[in-house]
C-alpha cells in the first residue's frame, strides 16, 4: 500500500524542521540546560521547562520500540494494511511514525531502521522509517 502523505501545518516555530525534511535531514531540539533531546520538536523543554533549546541534526537511525500492523484503516488510510510504530532514535527520543518499504512478517522489536522522507506539501516532507538494508 502507498500511504497517504498528509500536509503538515507549518507553524513559525517548526518552519526550520519542515524545511530540513525537504533536504532529507531530520532535526531534533536539544535542551542546553538539561541536555535532553526533544521530540516532538518544540521550543520549551518538556523535561526541565527551559526555553534554551537549539536545533540539532539527528543521525536518522534507531530501532523499532513497538509496532502494530493496522489492517482496518479509516479515511485516507482505509486501504490498509500499514505499520504504525514507535521508533527509538539513537539520540534517545521515541518517534511515532510509519514503517515503510518492508515485509510485515520481517518486522520485530529492536529491528534497526533509518529515516526516509516522503514529499508532502511544498516546504515539507514526512519522515517515515524503513528497515536498514
Amino acid at each position: 500500500m502507498t500511504l497517504p502523505v498528509p500536509s503538515p501545518e507549518i507553524s513559525p516555530e517548526l518552519a526550520e524542521f519542515w524545511a530540513a525534511t525537504t533536504e532529507g535531514r531530520l532535526l531534533l531540539r536539544r535542551c542546553r540546560a538539561c541536555g535532553e533531546a526533544i521530540w516532538y520538536p518544540r521550543p520549551p523543554c518538556p523535561f526541565c521547562h527551559s526555553t534554551d533549546t537549539v536545533w540539532e541534526q539527528a543521525g536518522g537511525r534507531g530501532r523499532i520500540y513497538t509496532y502494530t500492523v493496522v489492517r482496518r484503516g479509516i479515511g485516507p488510510y482505509k486501504d490498509a494494511p500499514y505499520v504504525l510504530a514507535y521508533v527509538e532514535l539513537d539520540e534517545g527520543p521515541r518517534v511515532m511514525t510509519n514503517i515503510v518499504d518492508c515485509d510485515f512478517g520481517a518486522l520485530e522489536i529492536g529491528l534497526p531502521v533509518e529515516v526516509t522522507f516522503r514529499p508532502a506539501a511544498e516546504g515539507a516532507a514526512l519522515p517515515r522509517f524503513r528497515p536498514v538494508s
